[in-house]
Order: structure tokens, then C-alpha cells, then sequence
């Protein structure tokens, strides 16, 4: 229509003015994995970026414009996540769009959904195991529901993340299907081997990702007649990233979320793309390098979506997924604040902040545009990534700290309030990870059995604490589905055939609709953990000084062992302290320096005292000017 054309040469203006800005990191990126081909590689990326911005649906060009009017829109404290299965959440798609307002009335506005895609048929590892990347999970509903839902979220300010596989596709994705029918393009996507000569070799140095589901890292495969390199299961081929093929395919594919409306994209197992020999095949230069090429072809094409590193790594090598290396360069915006979560769990344990604090100090700075996603549980099992070094800085050592932190989630440790589920046991290594709901492994499910009113006042603080230090900490602070209802573990999966070897479905229940009619109501379980938690969401909202952009977390010790504490500066919006007492007693703190003698808690303003903290409380202390009422968007 002649009416459209002004947008259409602006739309154009923006795309090539983009092109300019990320060629040279797109290049420099493609330079490193793919020497001499990477001109080549560079011209049909920017491309494939160019057919689609010109697809891009005018909303979408909106929120482009809008994003690059305000770049650190997801660095702002009013950001808070939801993480939930879509089968598990609403039944379908249009029951998840029919819980809106429930997400509303929570305050949040970025919704993680799990599982969304099409998956393998048969066991497919949560919906890990990807079949089509373009369409739902035809269980979930079709195309045009994902994108009723899409607009919806969108028209409520909530922005949709989704999964997107990085590491390998299913083995009944198109791809494998045509390496089995005996495609040579698509044989050169996976990496498969026609005896065991160089899978021996690789497995020297590999470690077993499932020891217990599916040992070793290579599976035979009798239509390819071939070795497959399968790091995670069998039925997930590992994708060949030194082709330069699987580059162009993937990217297309990130593209395509894009202009669905897709607004993050959790670069699942980003850590494992690489594979070099005589290493583990984690965390090699290349996948930096995968992950920056990416982001510039989504920032000429789509720039109103970020990309999330699920880089469940230790925390040497954590910060680099944001861009932190020995020069900044411009990677993911986002990144899974796995070693936060892990040192939470800890210190309930050890009721000892110590090695948190030592631990994490370590941890560079995060560059001023990128940030954290900070969680107290997900979908997955909790690896209990203790480093020896930290560990040893204590006085403990790490293997005796991991496999003290195993038997206490398991219930087996003197004292323990937890009940948790083992997972991923490994004698070898003496490896064991640990499932359980965030209420089953803060002590809700031990009390309630033992009928101890007591011991379930306990378990609700620790559910509150660890959720309260994640919500000052800074990032998105992420709510795991179930959580803010304080439900309980399913163990039902040890019922179903498809699901019994695996524990980590016993954090995956169903959305329990009963508790969410008592959520308003104090005077239950549910009511106590719902305001706790809406309280957090609200006084985040309204405290400046957790802006994100440009900000800098220091740790410090407070003097007490019990007490993790960190110092949030802002250099506009001024300062906050936080302090989370995980011991028993009372803990009587200095007043940081950085803060006047009127500072308050922002979660208890009226108290007079905000540097005395009782035990398993948490406090976010600022000066007044750095707290201001800001009403939810949707009120």
C-alpha cells in the first residue's frame, strides 16, 4: 500500500544502519571459528537478517524502535520472571493465555515457558529433545495459537522466553531423518563416526553428562550405520559446529522465533557446542564465539530480542557468557545465575555464609550490558557446583562439601530439613545432584509430616530468604511455577514408564489450582508464602538503586559467618545493602558506610532498626531517596 512506504524505507534506514554497527562483531566472531570462509558465511547471515526484518511484523518494528529508545529496558528492577512447562502451567496454550491476568496480578511481566516446541516423539528429555523449532508442540496447540498468545503477552507488557536448543536437535528432527535416508549435507550437520576409533579417543576426556540414563557420549545408530556423538541421551544428536552449514541453519531458525514475537531465546547447553580433543568439550573458546555471531545477526534483524546464556557452569567460567573476557566484547544480555542459586542452598545448609561470599567475590563484574537471570530452582536438577578452591578458603574441601550438601537435600544429614530426590548419581566421581520443589528442600514437606507448626514457620522463612536474596541481588529475579503457592513435590512420576528414571519430574507438578484460590487468604499456607512473595515483587519494584545498567555487587563480610551481604551501588540511583541472616541466632550489624545514619529496610520500613537482623531474615537497606512508590503496569 502506498501508505506503508515512509515505514518501509525507515524499516530499511534502521536494518542498514544496524548492519553497520554489528558487521565488524559479526565478522571478527565468524573470523574465529571459520577463518577464510567467514566473508562468505558474514554475506548470507546478514542476508537471512534482511529477508526477515523486511517480514517483521509493524508491532514488532514498534518494539524494535521502542527497545533502542530505552537499550537497558531489561536491566530496570520492575523486570520479574515466571518459569513454567506449558502442559504443567495451562493444560495448553490457550490456558496459559487464559492465566494472564494470574501473571498479572503476581507482577510479572517475562514469561519462560518450558517444553514449548515441538518435541521428539517418544521420550524427548522434557521437550529437550527438539523435533521442530519452528512450530509448538502440535499436543500444546497449533501455530496461530502461539501467536494469539504471543500478542496477548505482548499487549500485557510480559515478554515471552523460550528454549532454543543450541547443542543438538532431536533424532527425528528433519535433519537426522535426511542423515538417515542418506543425505551427505545433512550427515555433515552431526558429528557421527563410522567405527569407535575416534569416539575411544573423545571419551578419554569426556565426562557422562546421565551416567545413570544414558552412559557414555557416543551412540550406535543402525540406519546410519554410524557412531552419533550424543552428550545428553541417545536420541540427541550432537550438531557439528566447526560446519559452517550448522551456523546458517541455526541462525535461520533463531531468526524465525524471532519474528514470531519471541522476545529472549535461553541458549540452552550453549557451554557444550564446541568440541575440542583431549578437553571436556565445555566452556572452549568457540562457543563464546558461536554466541557472539548470533547475537549480532539477531541485533540487525530483530534487536527488540535478547539472548539468555544457560551456561550451568562453575564460576571460573560463568561471567564469560555475558561478555567478560580480556576484552569486553558484546555476547548474551542475559545469564543463569547458577552459582547464586547453588551458594543459597549452601549456606541453608551450612548456616554459614562464608564460602557464598568468597566464592562469588570471585565472580568479574558482569559488563554494563548484560545481567543476570537469578533463580532460587528451575526445571532442572541442582548440580551442586561448590569450587575446591572456595571450598578450601573455609577450611572444608570441596568434594567433602558437595557430597555433605547430596545427603543433606537427600534427607540423609543429622538435622536435615529437606527431602529431597537424588539424581544423576555417578560412584565413579561420587557425583550426585539433587530434585526437589523450593518448599520440599526448604523444610515444608518434613514439617508437615512431622505436624510441627514450628519447624513450618522455619521452612517458610527459608523459602522467603532464599527468594529475597535473589530479588535484591539484582538481574530478573525468576519465580519457578509452583513456588509462589508453595507447592509441593509430584512424586506420581515414579508411575509413569516414560518418566520413572528420571527425578528431576518431581519438580515439575501440575499447576495446583486449589492452593491458587487460597493465595488471598493469610491464614493458609499458600496465603503466607503468596504475600511473602508479592511483598518481595512490590518493594523491588519501587527500590531505584536495583537498576541494573552500570550497576556494580560487592560482596563484604559483615562479621558475622552467618550473614551474606552484599553492597548494590548505582551510580544515579544510589545505594543498597543487603543482608540475609542464615543462622540461628540474632546478628547485630555495622552500618555499611556507604549509607546514612536514616537508611531504612525497604521490607520492613517501620522498623528502627534495620542493621539487627533476627534469624533467617532478610533485609534491603537504602536511603529514602532511593525508594519510590512505582504502580505495576497493570493497576
Amino acid at each position: 500500500m502506498v501508505a506503508s512506504r515512509p515505514t518501509l524505507i525507515a524499516v530499511t534506514t534502521d536494518f542498514e544502519a544496524r548492519v553497520q554497527e554489528w558487521r565488524p562483531d559479526l565478522d571478527a566472531a565468524l573470523c574465529g571459528l571459520y577463518g577464510d570462509d567467514a566473508g562468505r558465511i558474514g554475506d548470507q547471515l546478514v542476508a537471512a537478517a534482511r529477508r526477515v526484518n523486511e517480514r517483521r511484523d509493524p508491532e514488532l518494528i514498534d518494539l524494535d524502535r521502542s527497545r533502542a529508545a530505552a537499550p537497558f529496558w531489561y536491566q530496570q528492577p520492575q523486570r520479574v520472571g515466571y518459569m513454567a512447562y506449558v502442559d504443567r502451567f495451562g493444560g495448553d496454550l490457550a490456558g496459559v493465555r487464559a492465566r494472564i491476568p494470574y501473571l498479572d496480578e503476581l507482577g510479572v511481566d517475562t514469561l519462560h515457558l518450558l517444553s514449548l516446541l515441538q518435541p521428539r516423539l517418544g521420550e524427548s528429555d522434557g521437550g529437550y529433545a527438539v523435533r521442530d523449532y519452528r512450530v509448538p508442540d502440535a499436543r500444546l496447540g497449533t501455530p496461530a495459537d502461539l501467536d494469539d498468545l504471543i500478542t496477548d503477552l505482548r499487549h500485557h507488557g510480559i515478554s515471552l522466553c523460550v528454549d532454543f536448543v543450541l547443542n543438538h536437535t532431536s533424532d527425528d528432527h528433519e535433519w537426522a531423518t535426511a542423515a538417515k535416508a542418506g543425505s551427505e549435507y545433512h550427515r555433515a550437520l552431526y558429528r557421527m563416526y563410522a567405527d569407535r576409533t575416534e569416539p575411544d579417543e573423545w571419551e578419554q576426556s569426556l565426562p557422562e553428562v546421565f551416567p545413570e540414563l544414558s552412559p557414555g557420549s557416543f551412540t550406535w545408530n543402525a540406519d546410519l550405520g554410524r557412531w552419533v556423538w550424543t552428550t545428553f541421551r541417545e536420541f540427541q544428536w550432537d550438531l557439528d559446529w566447526s560446519n559452517p552449514d550448522v551456523m546458517l541453519e541455526v541462525c535461520a531458525l533463531a531468526l524465525h522465533l524471532a519474528n514470531l514475537g519471541v522476545e529472549i531465546l535461553r541458549l540452552d547447553a550453549i557451554a557444550f557446542t564446541w568440541k575440542r580433543r583431549g578437553t571436556n568439550c565445555q566452556n572452549q573458546p568457540e562457543a563464546h564465539l558461536i554466541a557472539q555471531a548470533l547475537r549480532a545477526t539477531m541485533a540487525m534483524a530483530a534487536p527488540a530480542c535478547l539472548l539468555l546464556a544457560e551456561a550451568i557452569v562453575g564460576p571460573d567460567d560463568l561471567v564469560g557468557y555475558l561478555g567478560r573476557h580480556e576484552r569486553e566484547r558484546r555476547e548474551c544480555e542475559l545469564g543463569y545465575h547458577n552459582q547464586l542459586m547453588v551458594q543459597c542452598w549452601s549456606m541453608l545448609a551450612s548456616r554459614r555464609a562464608d564460602l557464598a561470599r568468597n566464592a562469588m567475590a570471585r565472580l568479574p563484574d558482569t559488563p554494563g550490558r548484560a545481567t543476570w537471570f537469578t533463580y532460587v530452582r528451575c526445571h532442572d536438577d541442582i548440580g551442586w557446583a561448590i569450587d575446591d578452591v572456595d571450598a578450601e578458603s573455609i577450611g572444608v574441601t570441596g568434594a567433602g562439601h558437595r557430597e555433605f550438601l547430596a545427603a543433606f537435600y537427600r534427607g540423609d544429614f543429622w538435622q536435615s530439613f529437606a527431602r529431597g530426590v537424588p539424581f544423576g548419581v555417578n560412584p565413579a566421581t561420587n557425583d550426585e545432584r539433587t530434585s526437589g520443589m523450593t518448599s520440599t528442600l526448604a523444610g515444608v514437606a518434613a514439617a508437615l509430616t512431622g505436624d510441627d507448626a514450628n519447624d513450618l514457620d522455619l521452612a517458610v522463612q527459608r523459602m522467603l530468604l532464599v527468594y529475597g536474596i535473589v530479588f535484591g541481588y539484582g538481574g530478573i529475579p525468576v519465580i519457578y511455577m509452583g513456588d509462589e503457592l508453595c507447592q509441593g513435590d509430584d512424586r506420581s512420576y515414579v508411575d509413569d514408564p516414560d518418566r520413572a528414571a528420571d527425578s528431576r519430574w518431581t519438580h515439575r507438578p501440575e499447576f495446583d489450582d486449589r492452593a491458587a484460590g487460597e493465595r488471598q487468604d493469610p491464614s493458609t499456607l499458600t496465603g503466607r508464602v503468596w504475600a511473602g512473595m508479592r511483598h518481595l515483587i512490590e518493594t523491588r519494584k519501587a527500590c531505584q538503586p536495583l537498576h541494573d545498567d552500570d550497576a556494580v555487587v560487592r560482596l563484604f563480610d559483615p562479621g558475622y559467618s552467618s550473614v551474606f551481604a552484599w553492597h548494590h551501588h548505582h551510580p544515579r540511583f544510589g545505594d543498597m545493602v543487603g543482608l540475609a541472616n542464615v543462622g540461628h541466632t540474632v546478628a547485630v550489624v555495622d552500618r555499611h558506610p556507604t549509607l546514612p545514619a536514616g537508611a531504612i529496610d525497604v521490607l520492613a520500613p517501620e522498623d528502627p532498626d534495620p542493621w539487627r537482623l533476627a534469624p533467617l531474615q532478610v533485609r534491603w537497606i537504602t536511603s529514602e531517596r532511593g525508594y519510590a512508590t512505582i504502580p505495576h503496569p497493570a493497576s
